[in-house]
């Protein structure tokens, strides 16, 4: 066998990580760090990486797969490259895009010399022909056979369901069995599927970078467990100490109304859950273990289904989940500059603004500002946000169940239900940048302050920048209901601050105080101005 990359005269690795800020890509890091090598993460916002704890230890780069000066930029010099990214739900030309960034990254790496590309792709059932699969499982399957195809060795790792805390698969399974004692479910439930866990994943992908160099192939990975999803949900309830759940298996279900009904009941989003529930229609099991020649699997390895169903929810429960489903940023949602930046072109921009003083130190005012949304919720007016998030999600968006990684602390590029926190100064700023769907850009600002006489002063600021008549329509048919809204909001910020509570006391969000705080608001347009500090 030819020696392994790695082996050689005890070198380290120079990798290269696509789809950091991502589920996989964001727990991938840090595991090559620990086994010795060294890694540069491509991202289009290097930003979202820096509060990761890895950050400080690899080199993080701006680019974007599908711009090949920037892929070449960051091929050089490198050893083995990952690919974690691909198009979903960008739209119907997402093959094509897919396809394209492949290939791109392929001739990129072929001329920058490097020894090795690793992907993670889907598991594809056996005797099914391509064109009857699912777009998202062939999408996977043609950008594997673009890397095997390229002159540069490959890998690529194929998967079925993976288990994990925070992972899509992971998520799903958890609201519908946990949400619903009694199911009515499509007929996919039926279907064999192998899970895997999120370990033996990273496992494996660590261990791909070390492979021989005649090493030019497609594994599947899997777990020692066959299921039906069925059987999974059966198997959650027990590893969970649920009762066991009942459930209806219907025939009527066609992918769309299972991606919808998916989407109501879990924190996934149909364009999400459509793409998981279509893999569904076929079984979906490992043909082979090749994979263990290269990456010997250790004593109890791969995790059985229930164990790895048990490390999650601990994980969950004690609020240590790394990275979630919701990492990357939703497809589509904006990524132009806030409109009071100084490279903004200028525009309509519409603006709530509030401040009022509070009784109570910059560092208990933050904690709460920190600590807001997911089941702390809003502050205010909980119907009102509640109907948003149902109106969201029926239109497709994420809406508010995708909750908060963390209860206490925040980073940059974290989802926050509708939000993604675009900016964070500790103890002073909180920038989030809505990713519902708006005829417009929408961010919403929270400040705490100290004043020229030593007072705390809370400060809180929503912007729309409006996209034609309807943004227009919209902000002026929503601002009757601001004064409820972002009032009620920051006067219970205010209170909950005053009364020490941290993030895990959750304010009544009543919109009544008894605060005499006077809140400011503007909701006029006027040319864009540079953020004040």
């Amino acid at each position: 066998m030819a020696d392994t990359y790695g082996q050689r005269n005890g070198e380290r690795l120079r990798c290269l990580v696509t789809g950091a800020s991502g589920y996989v890509g964001g727990r991938l890091v840090p595991e090559l760090l620990e086994a010795g090598h060294r890694v540069r993460c491509l991202a289009r916002s290097p930003g979202k990486l820096r509060d990761h704890p890895w950050a400080r230890d690899a080199e993080t780069v701006r680019g974007d797969v599908t711009d090949a000066a920037s892929v070449a930029e960051a091929m050089r010099g490198v050893d083995v490259a990952y690919y974690l990214v691909h198009a979903l739900g960008t739209g119907s030309g997402f093959e094509d895009t897919d396809r394209r960034a492949a290939r791109i990254f392929a001739e990129r790496a072929h001329a920058a010399g490097v020894r090795r590309i690793v992907y993670l792709g889907g598991l594809t059932p056996a005797g099914v022909p391509e064109r009857s699969l699912s777009p998202h499982l062939r999408s996977r399957a043609e950008v594997g056979r673009v890397f095997l195809d390229a002159p540069v060795p490959a890998t690529v790792l194929r998967a079925a369901v993976v288990i994990g805390s925070g992972s899509a698969s992971f998520e799903m399974l958890r609201y519908l069995t946990e949400r619903l004692p009694v199911m009515v479910t499509p007929s996919w439930v039926h279907t064999r599927v192998q899970p895997i866990g999120i370990r033996d994943v990273l496992r494996y992908l660590v261990g791909s970078a070390t492979m021989p160099s005649d090493v030019d192939r497609a594994f599947d990975i899997g777990g020692p467990d066959v299921l039906t999803y069925r059987e999974m949900m059966r198997r959650y309830a027990e590893v969970a100490g649920l009762r066991r759940r009942i459930v209806v298996p219907v025939p009527v279900l066609t992918p769309g109304l299972s991606s919808h009904w998916v989407g109501l009941v879990t924190p996934v989003p149909a364009a999400i859950a459509r793409p998981l529930t279509e893999s569904l229609r076929h079984e979906v099991v490992c043909r082979e273990h090749d994979i263990a020649r290269y990456v010997p699997d250790p004593p109890g390895r791969p995790l059985p289904f229930d164990e790895a169903l048990a490390l999650a929810l601990r994980k969950v429960r004690d609020a240590q989940v790394a990275t979630r489903w919701s990492s990357a940023a939703v497809p589509g949602a904006p990524s132009d500059p806030l409109p009071t930046d100084p490279d903004w072109a200028g525009g309509s921009l519409y603006q709530d603004e509030r401040e009022l003083p509070v009784d109570a130190s910059r560092a208990s005012l933050w904690k709460v500002v920190e600590g807001i949304g997911g089941d702390n919720g809003w502050y205010s007016f909980p119907l009102a946000w509640a109907v948003r998030g149902w109106l969201d999600r029926f239109v497709g968006g994420v809406g508010l169940r995708r909750g908060r990684r963390d209860a206490e602390r925040l980073r940059v590029g974290d989802s926050l239900d509708f939000w993604r926190v675009e900016e964070i100064e500790p103890g002073r700023l909180l920038r989030l940048r809505a990713e519902m769907r708006l005829p417009g850009l929408a961010w919403l600002e929270m400040y705490a302050e100290t004043d020229t006489e030593g007072r705390t002063r809370y400060r809180q600021r929503a912007l729309f920048h409006p996209r034609g008549l309807l943004g227009h329509a919209y902000w002026w048919s929503v601002s009757p209901f601001h004064a409820v809204v972002f009032g009620g909001m920051a006067r219970n910020i205010a209170q909950a601050a005053a009364k020490g509570m941290s993030a895990h006391g959750r304010a009544r969000r009543t919109g009544r105080t008894g605060h005499t705080g006077r809140a400011r608001r503007t909701g006029r347009t006027r040319p864009a101005k540079g953020l004040r500090h």
